[in-house]
């Protein structure tokens, strides 16, 4: 098959003539925005909602919209829209500052939260969201719009933990490398709001939601920690996986004390599902990673590109090594793409800045030089809401130059991965991945092309 040159024609890729290295970046780019457009938050609510429409409120009752997550705004001004000229509505949006924006809703009222780390904002609007829910009826129709960040843009401690010991909490559960599972059954434990506390709060009102999936699985339970689902584990089960890691001795006294010692408070999440819990509640996935890699596949034409069939929600040491075992076995000489998904986690070591997409495409760099992968290639992997980390970058775009470009500039990459110090490095290579805030969010994504 031809080698070739790839254009944008009628929303596909067309291969026209041989690529070189800027090409291939420029190709890899336009694929990870392919699958982030793939992942358009009102788009796939207007189409899950008119498969799948929530009923109306009774004759005297209301419809209430709860919107929180990095794609809110989207979404609940595309629900305001669906209802229509219905009697009476409430609205209320939580997202990050970048996402944020005012806009011209009816009866809405639109926070501003801190994200990733969790501030006194998001807690106030926390208390908003959760009065609103107390107060609806059995005559209500409770609407929750759901996206990936909903953990840190509303955060509820239980009673007895402060916002600051909750900070504390994540962060040593984050630096200690826990996928995002086990972190929100953690998570869950420790809110008012998670693990089906929406559902309980709004009873008797049912609760339909709709939930942009940011983790692998699409796990109802595990997106933005499950405030309309149950809990993904029990509160023994996670005290013996956090005892068995060496953590629960880490953890504040607070946090420790919420979950060891004995309770009976009914804002506490119970041990069973929110819809066993004398609540109605429909839980709806409407977009997610695996439906934005099918459509960067779907988007090309000419040249052999597939999704890899691992999961890659690992270790970014270990995501990285697979997805190198993977890459190896492309011939060079042919145009061929491999696109990989999820969301890998970083275990901190060092004191450096980056994040875990960045991190990720240093170890693929320095691997691919180890292994000798020869020939143009590169690799990218950004994440899906236009932010990786504590930074202003989504990721990053690397190819069989960068570690010269690096060392050139003074940068021992090896050096710089020990120190998990991968943001500066990609600076000095001009590999840094920026986009901006994309209002959705369904995880990572990865694309490695090799000519």
């Amino acid at each position: 098959m031809s080698v070739g040159k790839c254009i944008l024609v009628g929303g596909r890729f067309v291969v026209m003539s041989s690529p070189d290295l800027q090409e291939l970046r420029s190709l890899a780019r336009r694929l990870f925005t392919t699958g982030v457009t793939a992942a358009d938050p009102a788009l796939a609510l207007n189409n899950a909602w008119l498969r799948e429409p929530p009923p109306g409120p009774s004759a005297n009752g209301r419809n209430i919209v709860i919107a929180f997550g990095k794609a809110a705004i989207a979404m609940m001004t595309r629900a305001r829209d669906l209802l229509g000229h219905v009697s009476e509505v409430t609205c209320i949006a939580v997202t990050n500052d970048e996402n944020y924006r005012r806009v011209e809703v009816d009866s809405a009222r639109v926070f501003s939260a801190g994200h990733p780390v969790p501030d006194e904002r998001g807690v106030r609007a926390a208390q908003v969201v959760a009065d609103t829910l107390r107060a609806a009826t059995d005559e209500d129709v409770v609407i929750v719009l759901i996206s990936g960040g909903g953990s840190a843009l509303l955060p509820a401690p239980l009673p007895g933990l402060s916002l600051e010991d909750k900070s504390r909490t994540t962060d040593t559960l984050l630096r200690a490398g826990l996928d995002i599972g086990r972190m929100n059954a953690v998570r869950q434990h420790l809110s008012r709001l998670k693990g089906g506390g929406m559902a309980r709060l709004a009873r008797p009102a049912p609760v339909f939601a709709y939930i942009l999936s940011d983790v692998p699985g699409d796990h109802p339970g595990v997106v933005a920690s499950g405030p309309t689902a149950g809990q993904i584990m029990a509160r023994e089960q996670v005290v013996e996986m956090l005892d068995r890691r060496n953590l629960l001795a880490a953890l504040p006294g607070d946090a420790r004390d919420l979950l060891t010692l004995p309770r009976s408070d009914p804002d506490l999440p119970a041990s069973m599902a929110a819809s066993e819990n004398d609540v109605t509640c429909v839980n709806t996935i409407i977009g997610g990673n695996g439906m934005s890699l099918a459509a960067i596949v779907d988007s090309v034409d000419e040249f052999p590109m597939e999704v890899a069939e691992s999961d890659y929600s690992l270790d970014v040491g270990v995501a990285g090594r697979l997805m190198l075992d993977h890459a190896v076995q492309l011939p060079s000489g042919t145009l061929r793409g491999l696109v990989f998904g999820g969301e890998s986690h970083v275990q901190v070591r060092g004191n450096g800045l980056g994040g875990r997409n960045q991190e990720l495409a240093l170890r693929f760099a320095i691997g691919a030089r180890e292994r000798g992968l020869d020939g143009n290639w590169v690799f990218l992997s950004g994440g899906t809401d236009g932010r990786d980390g504590p930074t202003d970058s989504a990721g990053a775009v690397v190819d069989r130059s960068s570690l010269d470009r690096m060392m050139t500039m003074g940068v021992d990459p090896s050096h710089a991965l020990a120190r998990n110090d991968s943001y500066p490095a990609l600076k000095a290579s001009g590999d840094h991945l920026h986009i901006g805030g994309t209002g959705t969010n369904v995880a990572d994504i990865q694309v490695f092309l090799r000519a």
